[in-house]
């Protein structure tokens, strides 16, 4: 009875604190929204509350700005049960939102529980239970398991839960941004392997080169014809 008395109690804050979206908009969470400017919402979240991170700058600017909560208090945004939100950009525009609820908040809610209360705010999920990837660059993220989907023709909201059973995440992304992210990122890879052996070989000439200027500076001190 308790365990059952906690999971409504927790139901009921995640509800209370996620109010409805009129038109369950897809394209937001919370007071973010899809297709905001870097600058824009780096001022929506407050200046003490966040990092951001350049990932790459060609062929595309990819960036990331992520929200920590703990600094939360000073900043105008509500995040209640939310542990981290990362933001990712495409040339400066959002493009996708990954929500990490805080694990005592979600602590014995079941998958059931957390559909039930993402459908609240975008309507009638989809589910089904691949394992993917999480698509962030959190290099401690493993393979998780997406539990439910709500998608429209322009973007889509995916719920996950983590391959330890520990932690649910929410990811907000436009389908048009994300493909044309995803294309730069690859392309990037592909920049990365074509220029890494000139790279390296620029290096190499270079450490030659300072090599020989430090011996021709400690013989040009020492030699005598």
């Amino acid at each position: 009875m308790k365990m059952m008395r906690n999971i409504v109690v927790a139901l009921s804050l995640i509800l209370l604190s996620a109010p409805m979206i009129s038109g369950q908009d897809l394209s937001k969470y919370r007071t973010f929204s899809l297709g905001t400017s870097l600058a824009a919402l780096s001022k929506q979240v407050g200046p003490y509350s966040h990092y951001t991170t350049l990932i790459h700058q060609r062929p595309a600017a990819i960036q990331e700005l992520t929200f920590w909560t703990l600094h939360s208090s000073r900043s105008p945004v509500g995040v209640y049960p939310v542990s981290q939100i990362l933001f990712s950009f495409y040339n400066g525009e959002l493009y996708r939102i990954v929500v990490t609820y805080d694990q005592d908040d979600t602590e014995g809610l079941t998958d059931d529980d957390m559909v039930q209360a993402v459908s609240a705010r975008y309507g009638t999920a989809t589910r089904f239970y691949p394992e993917i990837n999480l698509p962030t660059n959190d290099v401690y993220a493993s393979t998780e398991t997406v539990i439910a989907r709500w998608e429209d023709s322009q973007n889509s909201v995916n719920l996950f839960r983590s391959s330890n059973q520990s932690s649910f995440r929410l990811a907000i992304s436009s389908k048009r941004l994300d493909a044309q992210a995803e294309a730069a990122m690859f392309e990037f890879e592909k920049l990365q392997k074509h220029e890494a052996p000139q790279v390296e070989i620029g290096g190499r000439l270079k450490k030659e080169a300072d090599e020989l200027e430090v011996a021709r500076q400690m013989n040009q001190k020492t030699f005598r014809p």
